[in-house]
């Protein structure tokens, strides 16, 4: 054989031998070509696909360059495979998952989704496979291959939102052994955790300088939960705010016609039902008027991790028509009925950020699986408009649906759920102003405010909160706004609740004839203080541990302002007694009392890990914002961290926006931190000091204008590659 015969034969072999590109792979290269990435000078992504389903392949394929680890984290929450991360303690996580949505209920639901909503979803786990196929460095935790039914889980096209409110307690302690008669153990939320919310308001031409309509977009989250992306598709997707870590919407935010902002509700959506049961042969029955169903059961093995091996735990799960067994009261086993409707739920949520007006937005409402909000709206024509809850059943008036009924009554059961137009809502108001601050939706336009008696107690239980009481405060005499001033108004100092509480400290001080000395000192700058936080207020700091401890020992600031006769009225001599520990545990953990807010209140990011860790001995920003509990618009939630005495922000404005309506919509925003969660980028803390400052940085909204702003672009997999 000649040599030539010989090169021709070993390269055919070679070239037979190799495995042929797959399907899939072709499939992800060839709709990489369709997406174009454009990164602004804050590492912002502008994705441009020739389809919506192109804009959200891209659109996670940015997200998972971004902060690939959130993502992952979602999704392995949320399809109940927590444990297999983090060992058993996650595994009632896991089981809570799975009451609502197993696999095989997840995969049934994208089935049956309409053609455009399956094809959005096939871009989802594309846009994350490819970029785990275009990273090799990158190695899964425990999703190594993510699937189009994966959304599915989301029950409210969100992460997390109504299942988180089920109780891992109560679960635990039901299925416990797989022994479903165990005793209920619920626990009690802490006191001082920083609200989990959000502020909305909305703004009539009216009272605007350019007589355009304004939003406030002022989500209340975990710092870094959200990014700050822009989707455009040429099927008319053109929607920019802030995306969930794994979501392939915009879940706050505005395209050019209209914005949204979602605030947590306090609307009773949620029911738990008390079974009969009875036990025959190893089965279960439920009395259900005249009839003895059959509790359904399923068995399921969940996997949990433990050191380098994986173990599996079996569960008996059950559920009634009313829903799955979540936890025991005496002898009734409960089952807690919540909305579940996943293909629904993500229609509404995508068709939000394609709509042109209130009209449009309005019957996109009307699908009603957004449960757990609030919506405050803005929109070019001029309206604004605000919709109290969105999921909200109807129940009988002869029971009491804030408590356990008796799932045995068909009465109990639901029927059907209310429409918008008979829920509460609020349409161009006379006073010009709407704002929501997970507060009562009656006094949401002032005067123009729906009336309390006019709805059922279950559609608004919400009460007022310091929140609230600031956003009426700061409105009331709004004119000639820009998104400047707007964005100073968001960011007003006062801080309400000490304005309540400070008073009844000076007059117990004064009645107890304390003489000269610290503590007079003390009560003489709080009495001088104008309730205004900043970086140099010592009064802040002060205001801020006694308010705490007081909250801790008294449970009762909301008295206040809400009507409560059952809240505890502390004696002088308790309120002193509060204030004196106080002062003596400031002095003990800063040297001083006398010490300004900003060297107590700190900006801190030293990794992108999920579970980050602080040090008050490395660089910090100091921050004058202060807690949503006080009433701050500009929620600030720091606490301190294992081995800090120092206070670290972790939960409150993370992405803001305000946002202008008109011929073009304008708009700044900024994030807490940075795009991107990688130290060595240089979006990681760009915004940092802009975020203390309040210094908003313009939106890139229009592609001139993203091109004057472009620091990369590049398609999918190719960044760094030259293309």
């Amino acid at each position: 054989m000649n040599q030539r015969l010989l090169i021709y034969l070993f390269a055919f072999i070679f070239f037979a031998c190799q495995p042929e590109k797959s399907e899939e792979l072709s499939r992800w290269e060839a709709q990489a070509e369709r997406v174009e990435i454009i990164r602004d000078d804050f590492g912002v992504p502008h994705i441009y696909g020739k389809s919506d389903a192109d804009a959200v392949f891209g659109l996670l394929f940015a997200q998972c360059e971004d902060d690939f680890r959130r993502v992952e984290r979602n999704y392995i929450w949320a399809t109940g495979r927590l444990a297999e991360l983090e060992g058993e303690k996650a595994i009632y996580s896991d089981l809570r998952a799975n009451l609502y949505m197993t696999e095989a209920e997840a995969k049934a639901a994208y089935e049956k989704s309409p053609d455009w909503l399956k094809a959005l979803c096939v871009a989802f786990a594309d846009g994350v496979n490819y970029y785990l196929h275009t990273h090799p460095e990158v190695t899964p935790q425990v999703i190594t291959k993510y699937e189009p039914w994966f959304p599915m889980y989301f029950s409210e096209g969100s992460i997390g939102g109504d299942i988180e409110r089920i109780s891992e307690a109560g679960i635990k302690a039901f299925y416990e052994g797989n022994q479903p008669l165990a005793f209920n153990n619920n626990t009690t939320p802490d006191i001082l955790e920083e609200p989990k919310g959000s502020n909305g308001i909305a703004v009539s031409g009216k009272l605007t300088e350019s007589g355009n309509a304004m939003l406030l977009i002022n989500p209340h989250t975990s710092f870094y939960f959200r990014p700050e992306v822009h989707l455009v598709s040429e099927e008319g997707l053109n929607a920019y705010g802030a995306v969930t870590w794994g979501q392939f919407f915009v879940y706050q935010g505005f395209n050019e016609k209209t914005g949204w902002i979602h605030t947590s509700t306090f609307v009773d959506f949620i029911d738990e039902f008390e079974e009969t049961i009875t036990e025959s042969e190893g089965e279960f029955f439920y009395e259900y008027g005249s009839e003895t169903r059959n509790v359904e059961a399923h068995e399921i093995r969940l996997k949990y991790s433990e050191g380098d091996s994986i173990k599996e735990k079996s569960f008996k799960m059950f559920r009634t028509h009313h829903g799955p067994i979540t936890h025991k009261e005496g002898d009734k086993w409960v089952a807690t009925k919540i909305n579940w409707d996943p293909v629904n739920a993500l229609i509404q949520s995508y068709t939000r950020t394609k709509l042109n007006n209130h009209a449009e937005f309005k019957k996109m409402m009307d699908i009603r699986t957004n449960s757990s909000n609030n919506t405050v709206f803005a929109d070019a024509e001029g309206n604004i408009a605000y919709f109290h809850g969105n999921f909200i059943p109807k129940r009988n008036p002869e029971f009491d649906f804030s408590k356990p009924v008796d799932g045995s009554n068909p009465a109990t059961d639901w029927q059907g759920l209310h429409t918008v137009d008979e829920s509460i809502m609020i349409l161009n108001p006379g006073n010009g102003w709407i704002q929501n601050c997970n507060s009562t939706p009656f006094t949401a336009s002032a005067e123009f405010s729906p009336k309390k008696e006019d709805y059922p107690a279950y559609m608004a239980p919400d009460q007022e909160n310091f929140r609230g009481i600031h956003a009426v405060k700061v409105m009331k005499d709004v004119k000639n706004l820009n998104l400047d001033s707007f964005l100073a108004l968001a960011y007003d100092s006062y801080i309400p609740a000490f304005e309540y509480l400070l008073p009844e400290l000076t007059q117990a001080f004064l009645k107890a004839g304390k003489g000269k000395g610290e503590l007079k000192e003390v009560i003489d700058l709080l009495a001088a203080w104008d309730y205004r936080t900043s970086k140099e207020s010592v009064a802040m700091s002060v205001a801020h541990f006694y308010g705490e401890n007081y909250q801790r020992e008294f449970r009762s600031m909301n008295r206040f302002i809400n009507e409560n006769p059952e809240a505890k009225i502390p004696t002088e001599t308790e309120i002193l007694d509060v204030f004196a520990k106080t002062i003596e545990q400031m002095n003990a953990d800063f040297g001083t009392w006398n010490t300004p807010w900003g060297e107590i209140n700190r900006f801190q990011r030293l990794s992108g890990d999920i579970d980050l860790k602080y040090d008050d001995n490395a660089p910090y920003i100091p921050v004058g914002l202060a807690s949503g509990n006080w009433g701050a618009l500009a929620a600030y939630g720091a606490q301190t961290f294992e081995g800090t005495k120092r206070l670290y922000g972790y939960r409150g404005n993370s992405f803001v926006a305000v946002v202008e309506f008109g011929e073009k919509v304008k708009a700044k925003t900024i994030l807490a931190g940075g795009q991107s969660s990688d130290p060595n980028s240089p979006h990681f803390t760009d915004q940092a000091q802009r975020y203390a400052d309040a210094n908003f940085k313009e939106v890139a909204f229009y592609k001139e204008d993203v091109e004057k702003r472009v620091e990369e672009r590049y398609m999918p997999g190719a960044r760094g590659k030259g293309k």
